[in-house]
C-alpha cells in the first residue's frame, strides 16, 4: 500500500482540531515534503524522522515521499506530528500493519535514536481523542497529565520501536496507571496567622462566598498581602469542570501543567511591571496571559496605583465577560478568564508613615495623581473596597481567631445556598436574574435608591451591591435581603477616596 492515514491534532487556543497525516509514497527522485501550512518544527521533522526510522533499524524508502497534514488550512506547529509522520511511513511502506490506525491517535517528538520526548499542550487533545473514543499513543512523560481524562484511553510509549510492536503484535502496550493521589497538604496560608483586622477579614469571607472583587486600601505593612494569600485557602473546592478548564490552559502554556497540581484553585500575582499582553495573553502564537492562568482562582494585584493605566484598563472587560479574545493578524484565540480579583493598593504615595491622617504629607494634587491611576470604570467592577488600617498592638486579640477551615465551612454553606438556589455564584448572577434572586422590600429599595444618589453610584454599582448583599445574606443562611444585609453591602462602597 502505498498511502496511510493517521489521525493527530493540532493545538487552536484550548481546542484541539483533528488533523489526518497522509503520507503518500510514489515513484520517483527521492524526496520528503510536508504541506498542509506546516511551520518551522513541523517541517524539520522530515530530518528527525529520517533519523529516527534508520537508527530504529527500519527501512527508509527511497521514494517520493508526501506527507499532507489536513486540513490544509490550519495552522500546525510544535513537535507533536513527528511520530504520526513516522508510524504513516511505515504503515505506507508496508513495516506495520495499518488495519488498527483508524482506533489511535499520535502524538510525540521523535529524538534522534527513535526515543519519544513530551511535547506541551496535550491536555485538550487527550480530552477530544476521548469524546471520539480514540486511544492516544504518546510519551511516556506526557502520560500523567494525559490519564487525569481517561487513563482507559492513553497507551504510554518511551520509544517508537514500542509502538511498532504494539502494531504487530510483539508487544502490546498497555494502559497508565495514574499513580495513587495523596492527600494534599494545605496549599494556601491558613487565616489563623492574621491577628487584628476583623472588618478586612469579614470582606475576605463574604468575597470568598459570592465570588467577588476585592480592593484592599492601606498603608504598607498591615496585612493586604497577608490577607489576600489566604483567599484560596477559603474558597469551595474545585469542580471536576472547573479542573480540567484550568488544568488545560496550563497545559498550552509555557509553564505546564503538573498533574499534582489537579483541583487547586490558581493564585496568580504579577509583578506591577507587567505589560498588558503578560496579562491578557499574546504573542505572534497566541497564549493565555495571567488572568487566563488565574480562571477559576484569584489574580492578586499588589501595588495597584504602581501598574500602568494602561494595563490595567485591559482587565475591564474580562471582569464583565469572564473571557479574554485575542487577535493577532495571522491568528485568534479566545481563553476563559473567569478569575476573582483582589488588589492592593497604598492610599497615597508618600511612603511609610502615610495613613491620609495624622502622619500624611501628601499634598492634595499628590493624592489626585495617585488615586487617578485607577479609573473609575475600572473601580466600578470591584465589589468591595475596603480600608485596611494600621494595627495598634494592644488591640490585637490574645486569642487566636478562626482558621480558614472553619471559614471555609460557612463560605461552602453559602455556596450551596446560591448552588441550589440559581446554579451559580451570586458573582455572576445577569442584570435580568437580580429582580428574582436580589428582591428587596420596599423600604430596604428606599434605602439603596438614597445611598446611590448619595454616593452617586453607576448602575452597574448598583447590580454590584445587590450581588454582595446577597452573598451576606447566603453567609448568614437568609431566604431574603434584609435591612443589615444591605447597610453592609453598602459600606463596602463608601470609602472617601473612591468618591
Amino acid at each position: 500500500m502505498n498511502l496511510a492515514i493517521v489521525k493527530s491534532r493540532a493545538q487552536e487556543g484550548i481546542h484541539a482540531p483533528e488533523v489526518s497525516v497522509e503520507v503518500h509514497l510514489a515513484n520517483g527522485l527521492p524526496a520528503f515534503s510536508i504541506v498542509g501550512l506546516p511551520e518551522t518544527a513541523v517541517r524539520e521533522s522530515r530530518d528527525r524522522v529520517r533519523a529516527a526510522l534508520i537508527n530504529s533499524r527500519f527501512e527508509f524508502p527511497a521514494r517520493r515521499i508526501t506527507v499532507n497534514l489536513a486540513p490544509a488550512d490550519l495552522p500546525k506547529d510544535g513537535g507533536r506530528f513527528d511520530l504520526p509522520i513516522a508510524i504513516g511511513i511505515l504503515a505506507a511502506s508496508g513495516q506495520i500493519p495499518d488495519e488498527q490506525l483508524d482506533r489511535y491517535e499520535f502524538y510525540g517528538e521523535l529524538a534522534m535514536d527513535g526515543s519519544l520526548r513530551p511535547v506541551s499542550g496535550l491536555l485538550p487533545s487527550a480530552w477530544q481523542a476521548a469524546e471520539t473514543n480514540r486511544l492516544c499513543i504518546l510519551p511516556t512523560d506526557n502520560a500523567d497529565e494525559a490519564a487525569l481524562i481517561n487513563r482507559n484511553h492513553v497507551l504510554p510509549a518511551t520509544h517508537l520501536l514500542d509502538v511498532c510492536a504494539h502494531f504487530t503484535g510483539h508487544q502490546k502496550l498497555t494502559n497508565h496507571i495514574l499513580p495513587e493521589q495523596t492527600e494534599r497538604q494545605a496549599s494556601s496560608p491558613d487565616l489563623q496567622d492574621v491577628r487584628g483586622q476583623h472588618r478586612a477579614r469579614r470582606a475576605l469571607e463574604i468575597a470568598a462566598a459570592g465570588g467577588h472583587n476585592l480592593l484592599m486600601v492601606g498603608p504598607p505593612g498591615t496585612g493586604k498581602t497577608m490577607l489576600a494569600k489566604r483567599l484560596p485557602g477559603i474558597l469551595p473546592p474545585m469542580q471536576t469542570s472547573e479542573s480540567m478548564e484550568s488544568a488545560m490552559i496550563w497545559s498550552i502554556s509555557m509553564h505546564g501543567f503538573q498533574p499534582e497540581h489537579w483541583g487547586i484553585r490558581p493564585f496568580r500575582e504579577p509583578h506591577h511591571t507587567a505589560s498588558g499582553v503578560a496579562l491578557v495573553g499574546g504573542g505572534s502564537h497566541p497564549r493565555p496571559g495571567e488572568i487566563s492562568l488565574a480562571h477559576n482562582g484569584v489574580l492578586f494585584l499588589d501595588e495597584l496605583t504602581e501598574f500602568d493605566k494602561r494595563v490595567l484598563e485591559v482587565l475591564r472587560e474580562p471582569l464583565e465577560t469572564g473571557r479574554i479574545h485575542i487577535s493577532r493578524a495571522a491568528r485568534q484565540a479566545e481563553y476563559p478568564a473567569a478569575f476573582q480579583l483582589v488588589a492592593a493598593m497604598n492610599p497615597c504615595p508618600q511612603g511609610y508613615d502615610c495613613d491620609r491622617r495624622d502622619h500624611c504629607h501628601c499634598t492634595p494634587e499628590q493624592q489626585r495623581r495617585h488615586q487617578s491611576r485607577i479609573s473609575a470604570p475600572l473601580l466600578d467592577r470591584i465589589d468591595l473596597h475596603i480600608e485596611v488600617p494600621r494595627q495598634n498592638m494592644t488591640s490585637e486579640q490574645t486569642e487566636k481567631p478562626e482558621s480558614s477551615a472553619v471559614v471555609a465551612q460557612r463560605v461552602m454553606r453559602a455556596h450551596q445556598h446560591q448552588i441550589n438556589r440559581q446554579g451559580k455564584r451570586n458573582a455572576t448572577l445577569q442584570s435580568s436574574e437580580l429582580e428574582q434572586h436580589c428582591k428587596l422590600g420596599k423600604e430596604n429599595q428606599g434605602l439603596l435608591e438614597q445611598a446611590i444618589n448619595r454616593l452617586r453610584l453607576s448602575t452597574r454599582a448598583h447590580h454590584r451591591i445587590l450581588r454582595v448583599a446577597r452573598s451576606i445574606a447566603d453567609l448568614k443562611g437568609n431566604k431574603d435581603i434584609e435591612r443589615e444585609d444591605l447597610t453592609e453591602a453598602l459600606s463596602y462602597r463608601a470609602l472617601e477616596e473612591f468618591r
